[in-house]
């Protein structure tokens, strides 16, 4: 393999003659999340044999985010790059090197695509959307219509809001009132989407489907195709948003860390499980039990999380997605 010191990084541009949008769309920010790299070199080819023109605005694709993390076939280089992203004068890692060349060209863009895969064996794709337009410290932002309008086009009946706000709750109870420490782990929890939006654009995480999923390139190629005609990068019919009736739309609302490498969850959970109010979710070290405080769907459980991180989120039903 090709040490890391001699990597490089790749992003290929069109631009068309008209005006429009500047669109960014990657794939393999985890090495080990193929569907987007294959998804992104099969619409390139397309466009390299005159099939596809580019006739307004811009589209940027970066096949391969973290080339480190793709030649090894897993998920970091050296560490989580969707964490604590951002230019580091004194880089200390492969992915601060990545952050260095990534982030400034981020900022040149007006909306970011951001294509994913998921480790679970079972369930359906999903998108990742930002929070409703906001003053505030956390997450300030102005594009929730343009933003929504876009996720709801993507191909995908699935969507998932409030991540930054249940992750910045989290760190607002370990921090303990710590200023200084609170404003660290926050940094901490900035990756490709929370950047571009600190950058003044829009942007989404498609979880395209399970990482070996033979179905999960031809989310991507759809949400691509789809996001190129409704900026009308392309002209092509501009796809219509999908139902509302057809959309399940969940908000993250709380985030449970684990205290002690000794706490256990009850059984084997799964993103998108439901929980019922008053199920029991787990068990901490000193056996007492962690239920579920209202009904909804747990997310993102991780039995591998170390003391003080991020065990489990739980999410509740948002039915005024898309309608705001």
């Amino acid at each position: 393999m090709i040490p890391a010191s001699q990597l490089h990084f790749k992003s290929v541009n069109y631009t068309g003659q008209g005006p429009g949008p500047k669109v960014i769309i990657m794939g393999a920010t985890h090495g080990n999340e193929k569907c987007g790299t294959q998804a992104i070199q099969r619409i390139m080819a397309e466009i390299d044999a005159g099939t596809l023109p580019i006739v307004n605005g811009s589209v940027t694709f970066v096949p391969i985010v973290n080339p480190k993390a793709y030649a090894q076939n897993t998920r970091s280089g050296d560490r989580n790059l969707n964490r604590d992203l951002s230019p580091k004068a004194e880089p200390h890692d492969f992915e601060d090197h990545v952050a260095n060349w990534l982030c400034p060209l981020l900022a040149q863009h007006d909306v970011l695509l951001d294509l994913h895969s998921f480790n679970a064996a079972h369930g359906e794709p999903f998108v990742m959307v930002g929070p409703l337009d906001n003053e505030g410290p956390l997450e300030p932002f102005t594009h929730m219509r343009a933003e929504r309008a876009l996720a709801r086009r993507l191909g995908v009946r699935r969507f998932v809001t409030g991540w930054m706000a249940a992750y910045g709750g989290g760190v607002q109870r370990r921090s303990r009132g710590n200023a200084q420490e609170l404003q660290t782990v926050l940094r901490y929890g900035m990756g490709t989407t929370e950047y571009m939006r600190s950058t003044g654009g829009y942007a989404l995480t498609l979880e395209c489907g399970q990482h070996l999923d033979p179905r999960a390139p031809d989310v991507a190629y759809t949400a691509i195709m789809n996001t190129l005609a409704f900026l009308k990068i392309i002209d092509a019919p501009e796809p219509q948003p999908i139902p509302f009736e057809q959309m399940e739309a969940l908000q993250m609302v709380v985030v449970h860390d684990k205290l002690d490498a000794g706490d256990q969850f009850t059984r084997q959970w799964a993103s998108f499980d439901p929980v019922a109010e008053g199920e029991q979710i787990g068990v901490r070290a000193d056996g007492t039990p962690v239920v579920a405080e209202f009904a909804g769907r747990i997310l993102f459980p991780d039995v591998n999380a170390q003391p003080n991180h991020e065990w489990y989120y739980l999410t509740r039903p948002n039915p005024a997605f898309g309608r705001e």
